[in-house]
């Protein structure tokens, strides 16, 4: 049986249900029988995908799932770039302020222009794991859906971990979250490379004076260009408060999704409701508005590693699975905070 085998594309169904089995293996074969059972011989196939710690690659179809339920689960990974790499590693150059240009008439002389300049960005990257556990009985079970039980158990592990991660995260062994860089005050043409701006919400440790003109202030801080595009992200208490919110009018500022599947809205943009952001206490930044795609990048070794472990806590086997992921801000001028300050 070859590597590809193992960990190519599933087909048919398993014993006693409509569990994928893997393609040229028998029911109960390959990768199900590896997380079964442990299989010697299934484990030698596929060791040309093993680590060094005796971790086996997760087939492609695993990992699909993983990665799915992660980009529903994980909010910012839904909103952010992210990149699959191939070291812990990796480095990204990013200018300040353009390339600059100019004119010249069609004979005219073309001056040398200005030199951009150049940042490397080198988002932090940590281990993340999930350590799940299910008894022999269960695996032992052909009803058992053991691949999408374990799919989801890392994944919900993973989406927990990286939630708090990409919005405060400090950088050591593990991404840096984009609440966990400076703040200031002044604008996107004075304002240092790395610092995101800033707008207080009118009181110390509330909104002031009608707050929704501070949401609009913060809103058209963000340049044109990047308000395509563009989302708030909050926590759901901090979306209980906004939700009331009413302009001079009358009007609601929000406006809930017509449709299943469609996000809410608050001045037009979409919602993302993020349980790791800060409640409204004075100091904190419980509001985000940005574009995440320029502002926020996201690392990560494209394989997840998984260990099967029958000895630690018997009767129950555990699946320590791994994966490098990283994180960091790279354009500081994408993203616009609201703190809860007087000023």
């Amino acid at each position: 049986m070859t590597i590809e085998t193992l960990v190519g594309s599933f087909s048919g169904t398993g014993v006693g249900g409509s569990r994928p089995m893997l393609s040229g293996a028998a029911p109960g074969g390959g990768f199900g029988a590896f997380v079964r059972s442990g299989s010697e011989v299934e484990t030698k196939a596929v060791a040309g995908t093993s680590d060094v710690a005796g971790g086996v690659a997760v087939p492609r179809e695993i990992d699909a799932m993983i990665g799915a339920t992660l980009k529903t689960a994980s909010p910012i990974r839904r909103i952010a770039q992210v990149v699959s790499v191939g070291t812990a590693g990796y480095r990204k150059l990013v200018t300040s302020g353009g390339t600059p240009s100019g004119w010249a008439s069609e004979g005219g002389a073309r001056p040398e222009t200005a030199t951009p300049t150049f940042n490397e960005i080198a988002p932090p990257m940590g281990e993340l794991y999930a350590n799940p556990a299910a008894s022999q009985a269960m695996l032992d079970d052909a009803a058992f859906d053991v691949e999408a039980w374990l799919a989801g158990e890392i994944a919900s592990e993973f989406a927990r971990a990286e939630g708090q991660a990409f919005v405060s995260g400090n950088g050591v062994g593990r991404p840096r979250g984009f609440l966990t860089g400076p703040t200031a005050t002044t604008g996107d043409a004075t304002r240092a490379f790395g610092t995101i701006q800033h707008l207080a919400s009118g009181a110390a440790a509330d909104f002031g004076a009608e707050p929704e003109n501070r949401l609009i202030d913060l809103v058209q801080a963000l340049r044109g260009a990047y308000r395509q595009g563009a989302s708030f992200v909050m926590n759901a208490q901090t979306a209980a408060r906004i939700r009331k919110f009413k302009s001079a009018e009358g009007a609601f500022l929000w406006m809930p999704g017509l449709a299943a599947g469609q996000p809410d809205t608050l001045l037009g943009y979409p919602v993302v409701e993020a349980e790791d952001m800060p409640d409204i206490a004075a100091g904190t930044f419980p509001i985000a508005f940005g574009n995440f795609k320029a502002g926020y990048l996201i690392t990560e070794r494209a394989k997840t590693q998984i260990l099967r472990d029958p000895y630690s806590n018997k009767p129950f086997v555990h699946f320590y699975a791994t994966k490098r992921v990283g994180g960091a801000v790279v354009n500081s001028e994408a993203i616009k905070l609201l703190k809860i300050a007087a000023a």
